[in-house]
């Protein structure tokens, strides 16, 4: 099980509007702002998000890698997937694939793609094998 994870970004303030529209879709709405000078020499800022009570996805101000860095994140139906493809869209994202079945993976695999604002690809992923009957 992962963690967290931290998304170095060109423009911080931006990737925070996009995410903060997105992110609420998914169901991870909790905010966290991390003061860097709380940590040991050199630690950044974080701008955090997550949902349960964990915080787990991590923005960060920085040069923004795009094409080191895939992300699927969980949707609980299909439904969930297009409600988060559309609110991608809707905040500055563009579209790599539509929601639709990933029959290359397999026929239960249910997901749509777009680029983040900084070019990093996100998944919206729902995988009815996964969630129970």
């Amino acid at each position: 099980m992962l963690d967290h994870v931290f998304l170095t970004v060109n423009h911080i303030d931006r990737s925070l509007t996009f995410y903060e529209k997105l992110l609420p879709v998914l169901g991870i709405s909790a905010r966290h702002d991390y003061d860097g000078a709380d940590g040991p020499a050199g630690h950044p800022d974080l701008k955090g998000f997550g949902a349960k009570g964990r915080m787990f996805f991590w923005l960060r101000q920085g040069t923004a890698a795009p094409g080191a860095l895939h992300i699927g994140l969980v949707a609980e139906s299909e439904e969930m997937v297009r409600r988060a493809h559309a609110a991608a869209l809707a905040a500055g994202g563009t579209e790599i694939h539509p929601p639709g079945a990933q029959l290359h993976y397999d026929p239960r695999y249910f997901a749509a793609q777009v680029r983040d604002l900084d070019g990093y690809s996100l998944e919206f992923v729902y995988k009815s094998w996964q969630h129970g009957s």
